[in-house]
């Protein structure tokens, strides 16, 4: 599920768009405040490519995947498989 935009609302909320039409306002500090810094949020940007947020030209990024997992609050395969 890739990324096509965002929107930085306020420190690390951004509202996410993903390529099937749904959008999520969604706090990443938890996911990207150890390599981000608040001064950082403001290098942004989507890979066009990949669908990925990426930060400081691409030094950081979140794969689509785990940010639309992230967002909606989904485990991944490997959790699922594992609580089984």
């Amino acid at each position: 599920m890739k990324l096509v935009k965002f929107r930085h609302l306020q420190a690390y909320w951004f509202t996410l768009f993903f390529a099937n039409g749904e959008s999520k306002d969604v706090d990443l500090e938890s996911l990207i405040g150890t390599y981000v810094s608040l001064n950082e949020l403001k290098t942004a940007q989507v890979n066009s490519e990949w669908g990925c947020l990426e930060f400081n030209e691409g030094h950081v990024d979140i794969e689509p995947k785990t940010l639309y997992r992230y967002a909606y609050g989904l485990k991944s395969s490997s959790e699922h498989s594992e609580a089984a």
